[in-house]
């Protein structure tokens, strides 16, 4: 059997269609992330992706893992700055790879820990994902984002009213209890481009999505630290809704000096515990547009 020598990818064809993303994703890498005077080691999943002329049959994948594999190890003796650097980087050299693309796009996920400090005084490490994106297209300008995804608690507010109008204590004492209503898990995530001068730090993110909860959650409570979350979540009672309004003033309170055309992502999800689905709130926008509704 004679093994053919050509290169199967590069063959034209006679009715091709251009693809908009062809890659690989999953590709799991140690990245030592130096930030703030301090080496952190994150375990990466990268996907990379490049689009695919109507005249090429086939990407060269192996490129791709190429490319992922040498920026990262060059990090292993000189850390990078941020997952959204590391990402731009991957996006460059994939143009440079693939001569025949005019598109390059890279996701990158991370698990990620912080303590936290509970009421009573005792110390937690809490797990969060960050998220961060970069697209270049050739000729153009490229672009990056950092962002955190955090899960939390919110307390429905309508239950809460409606059980007040059916107890008839809709005018309760100061200092009173908040009425019962039932709870949602939330998942939010916050994205944010960082422009080439600019810094932005993951951990004000994740501040500013647990600020935006009825109240953040915690992997271990004792008893009175998990009556306090509970009863701190009911005098905080948020629709899915207001989760991400209120993500998206505290990021223009955080971020004054950013430009107009950055542009800023909020997405969040109410997994419901009275219902068989989920609630959904989202706004992708630009801080410019964000000032203006201010206005």
């Amino acid at each position: 059997m004679r093994i053919s020598k050509s290169d199967v990818q590069n063959r034209h064809l006679t009715n091709g269609f251009k693809l908009t993303r062809v890659g690989v994703t999953g590709v799991k890498k140690p990245v030592k992330v130096h930030r703030e005077g301090k080496d952190t080691c994150l375990n990466c999943d990268i996907d990379v992706f490049v689009d695919l002329p109507s005249t090429q049959r086939g990407s060269h994948l192996s490129r791709n893992l190429e490319v992922i594999a040498e920026i990262v190890e060059q990090g292993v003796a000189e850390p990078i700055k941020g997952l959204e650097v590391l990402a731009a980087d991957i996006c460059r050299k994939l143009l440079d790879r693939h001569d025949y693309a005019t598109y390059a796009e890279v996701h990158i996920d991370a698990d990620y820990f912080l303590e936290r400090t509970l009421h009573t005084g005792r110390k937690s490490v809490e797990s969060y994902k960050l998220v961060a994106k970069a697209s270049h297209r050739r000729g153009n300008g490229l672009s990056k984002m950092i962002g955190a995804q955090v899960i939390g608690m919110t307390a429905c507010p309508c239950a809460m009213e409606t059980v007040d109008e059916i107890q008839g204590n809709t005018l309760k004492p100061e200092g009173c209890l908040p009425t019962i209503s039932h709870n949602q898990r939330n998942v939010t995530t916050a994205m944010l481009e960082v422009p080439e001068e600019f810094d932005v730090e993951a951990d004000d993110l994740i501040e500013i999505v647990e600020a935006s909860f009825s109240s953040p959650t915690f992997e271990i409570l004792k008893r009175a630290e998990e009556a306090h979350v509970v009863i701190n979540a009911h005098r905080n009672p948020k629709f899915v809704e207001d989760v991400v309004r209120d993500n998206l003033a505290l990021i223009l309170k955080r971020f004054p000096d950013l430009p107009d055309d950055t542009v800023v992502t909020v997405s969040s999800v109410s997994e419901e515990s009275i219902h068989k689905h989920n609630a959904m709130a989202e706004r992708v926008t630009t801080l410019g547009e964000l000032r203006k509704d201010l206005e």
